[in-house]
């Protein structure tokens, strides 16, 4: 009878959370502002780069980096993929995909990275951001959507923004994980050598935890790959794009289609990553 009694006020978190976004929307609105010109440009200027060459000259270029990253039978795999991608009539919505996630991740790397050596270098920053990556791995991909319309309205930087925030934390993690796994020898005789912090830093910990912060890298890619497709609903376009056309149609062949050319764009991408994370271990 007593827990009967007994109410528990309700938090209106939510509204807590629209006040805040309301309030960087009212006083921040330069700020954004200058992030949406320069993100939109940035994904303008390297989709314009991209379909100004011709598609199979691109394609080849691809295929050559991935031969040199790797070896002639993913150079191989990458110039056919690449080609069923042109044949299949999705290589505009491939390029503007490839664009979203390079700037993408891109940004996320160049946030990311630093983050991560700061939680290395301290305890505390470590302990603070810990929790903050945890909020943005685990809340739904969908719901940070919402706000980036808000702040930066629909479109291709709205959806870089909320790419950025849900393909961020592999990239720290790891960069935080690789530099703690330095062996504590090595920085002792780094040290003893008289190395200062900043050549500890570049010299020791960063190239000796180069594989593991590749293989946050390849994370930060690939959720950025997958992130781009939910971004769709807000218009940034791209490969996501027609999947999203494809459901509202019911369109099976065209949806096939569409998810085929992700998949082997998703393909390409990993393992040429992966084959770069494999020369910094050797």
């Amino acid at each position: 009878m007593m827990l009967n009694i007994i109410t528990i006020p309700q938090l209106p978190i939510g509204d807590y959370f629209e006040n805040f976004i309301r309030f960087l929307q009212r006083h921040f609105d330069f700020f954004f502002e200058g992030v949406n010109v320069v993100i939109r440009m940035a994904v303008h200027n390297i989709d314009r780069l991209l379909m100004l060459l011709p598609g199979l000259i691109v394609i080849l270029i691809f295929a050559l980096l991935a031969w040199w990253a790797s070896s002639k039978w993913l150079g191989l795999f990458t110039f056919i993929g690449l080609l069923v991608v042109y044949s299949m009539g999705f290589w505009s919505s491939a390029v503007s995909t490839l664009s979203l996630v390079l700037v993408s991740s891109i940004i996320a790397l160049l946030i990311g990275i630093p983050l991560g050596i700061l939680a290395a270098k301290s305890d505390r920053i470590g302990s603070v951001i810990r929790p903050l990556l945890d909020f943005m791995q685990t809340m739904p991909a969908f719901v940070y959507l919402i706000p980036a319309i808000i702040l930066f309205e629909r479109g291709a930087v709205a959806g870089t923004i909320a790419t950025v925030i849900f393909a961020m934390p592999p990239v720290v993690r790891l960069t935080n994980l690789g530099i703690r796994q330095v062996p504590t020898d090595v920085i002792e005789a780094a040290k003893s050598l008289g190395s200062t912090g900043k050549q500890l830093l570049l010299k020791v910990q960063l190239p000796i935890s180069l594989p593991t912060i590749f293989a946050g890298i390849n994370q930060t890619i690939m959720l950025s790959l997958s992130m781009v497709v939910i971004a769709s609903m807000i218009g940034a376009g791209g490969l996501g794009q027609d999947v999203r056309s494809a459901l509202s149609r019911v369109d099976i062949g065209f949806g096939f289609e569409a998810g085929l050319a992700v998949v082997i764009l998703a393909m390409i991408i990993d393992r040429i990553t992966q084959s770069f994370g494999e020369k910094a271990e050797n």
